[in-house]
């Protein structure tokens, strides 16, 4: 049994971690400011005597009494419309936000856990991406403030791990979906979802033609504890090798929602990757981890919970 320190823990992915960390007989301390987390998400837990939450922004102030066995650092608004909505609070929470934890994670002497992204690789020129890719990221645009704020989280976590000794675990998450995710949040799932669902015309940027690789939310979640209880460092991809253009994933979705949606085409995001897949080799190697949902099974699953919440 651990006590761990989950922010974000509100939040989409990290709702499902608490979920899995207290199943296993861990401790989890949940933090949260509610920007684009919610406590519907976690309502289900407050009845739990393992789990406590705490309403706070961790870009401003972190303690946590007690003692904790590790951090993992999983807050930051990750969807498209977020970055033209609240661009400054992205930047703190991974700048200030990551230095706040990462000092808590050094005072109670705990294994600290960040949450990266795929999209430290920008719109990559190498395919699929590894780990020792660079990347190929405008610093200045739009997508710029999640980009770079999560590559500058990860500059700071390996300063700790080399300037303090501190025991570090830095992931990059690839595409992940699931059920809590929010229905207007912007992300081509949950958007081709909604519009489904509803008989809305669904739109697609550009000609339809990028690729993503979408991996379900248990086997992203599998795969972050996997890493969190392994010896390696990272930074290790977690996704799914699959890879869908976005019209695939349209037509998909009309299919398994039997829905009477037409597509519509609209002009491309600027910076919005054209490719995006991971290259698993150091997460399977190393801890013996590989997604397991295929899409059409996950699709279902998060159709479904659409389906609930929109109330069609």
């Amino acid at each position: 049994m651990a006590r761990v320190v989950v922010s974000g823990g509100a939040g989409f992915l990290g709702s499902h971690l608490c979920d899995r960390l207290l199943q296993r007989g861990d401790e989890v301390v949940c933090l949260d400011n509610l920007i684009t987390g919610s406590t519907d998400n976690v309502e289900h837990l407050f009845g739990n005597q393992g789990f406590r939450f705490v309403e706070t922004d961790v870009s401003d102030y972190v303690w946590v009494p007690g003692p904790v066995d590790a951090v993992m650092h999983l807050a930051s608004p990750a969807s498209p419309i977020d970055f033209e909505r609240i661009p400054i609070k992205i930047l703190k929470v991974s700048s200030l936000g990551t230095h706040r934890l990462l000092g808590l994670a050094r005072q109670k002497e705990a294994r600290f856990f960040l949450a990266s992204t795929s999209e430290v690789y920008g719109d990559p020129l190498v395919h699929p991406q590894p780990e020792t890719y660079w990347g190929n990221v405008n610093p200045i645009g739009p997508r710029g403030v999640y980009d770079e704020a999560k590559r500058f989280a990860e500059s700071m976590t390996m300063a700790y791990h080399r300037q303090h000794g501190m025991d570090v675990r830095i992931v990059r998450i690839f595409n992940t979906y699931g059920p809590r995710m929010r229905p207007d949040d912007g992300r081509v799932v949950s958007n081709f979802i909604t519009q489904a669902l509803r008989n809305d015309p669904i739109t697609l940027f550009g000609d339809g033609s990028q690729t993503r690789s979408f991996c379900y939310v248990d086997d992203q979640v599998s795969g972050h504890l996997a890493l969190l209880d392994s010896d390696h460092t990272g930074p290790i991809n977690i996704g799914n090798e699959n890879e869908f253009t976005i019209r695939e994933l349209a037509e998909l979705v009309i299919k398994l929602t039997n829905s009477s949606s037409e597509l519509t085409f609209a002009p491309l995001p600027t910076d919005d990757p054209t490719r995006r897949r991971p290259d698993l080799t150091e997460a399977t190697t190393k801890l013996g981890w590989a997604p397991v949902v295929e899409l059409e099974e996950g699709i279902r699953h998060t159709a479904d919970y659409f389906a609930r919440i929109l109330g069609v």
